[in-house]
C-alpha cells in the first residue's frame, strides 16, 4: 500500500449530511463519542480507510484472526427534518506529519463526494488549570462558532494549538468549502 485507500460498502442517499470524526487522541475523547454515537444511533457501516501512515502492526480478535489499522466511516438517516450523519473513528492517527495531512485531505474529499459542507471533529484537551472550560471550539466560521458558544462551549485560549487530524480537519476543511468545528472536551 503506497497511499491512502477508501474502500466504500454502500453508497446511500444521504440528506445534508454532517460529517463527525473522532480518532483516538488526548484521552481517547473523540473516539469514545463517536463510537457511543455509532451505537447508540445503530449506524450502518459506509467505508473503511486504510493508510500506510498508520502505525506498522495488526490487531488480533479473540479468535487469532488479524487486520490492518483502520479508520470506518458510518452513516445514520435521520428520519425526521435535519441532517444525515456521516461518523467516522478509527485505531489510530496517522504517525508523521505529511501522513496527518494526507490522510486528512482524503477523508475531507471523501466527506465532499458524500455532499458534507458541515464537518465536525471530537478530541480532548489537557486543562492547564482548575477554572478551565469543559467545553472548547475552534472553528473556520464565525458563524458556527457562535452557535457552539450559544450551546456553552467556550473560546479557546489564544495561540492554542489544536494538533493532529482534529485539528487539521477544520484547517483543511476550509480549502475545500467545508465550514469545520472542532469540539474539545477537558480531560
Amino acid at each position: 500500500m503506497e497511499e491512502t485507500i477508501i474502500n466504500e460498502f454502500e453508497s446511500p442517499e444521504l440528506k445534508d449530511p454532517v460529517l463527525i470524526e473522532g480518532f483516538p487522541g488526548l484521552g481517547e475523547v473523540g473516539r469514545i463519542a463517536v463510537q457511543f454515537l455509532v451505537k447508540k444511533l445503530k449506524a450502518k457501516k459506509l467505508a473503511e480507510l486504510y493508510s500506510p501512515h498508520f502505525p506498522h502492526y495488526v490487531l488480533v480478535d479473540d479468535n487469532g484472526v488479524a487486520r490492518l489499522l483502520s479508520g470506518q466511516f458510518f452513516f445514520w438517516k435521520n428520519e425526521g427534518n435535519g441532517p444525515d450523519i456521516i461518523l467516522l473513528t478509527g485505531d489510530s492517527q496517522a504517525q508523521t506529519i505529511d501522513g496527518q495531512y494526507e490522510v486528512t485531505d482524503k477523508i475531507i474529499e471523501f466527506a465532499k463526494s458524500k455532499g458534507v459542507k458541515l464537518a465536525i471533529s471530537l478530541g480532548g484537551y489537557r486543562a492547564e488549570s482548575e477554572g478551565s472550560p469543559e467545553v472548547i471550539a475552534i472553528s473556520s466560521s464565525p458563524s458556527i462558532l457562535e452557535l457552539a458558544y450559544k450551546a456553552g462551549a467556550k473560546a479557546s485560549p489564544e495561540g492554542n494549538p489544536v494538533v493532529g487530524m482534529a485539528g487539521l480537519l477544520v484547517g483543511l476543511a476550509k480549502f475545500k468549502g467545508i465550514d469545520a468545528l472542532c469540539i474539545l472536551a477537558k480531560t
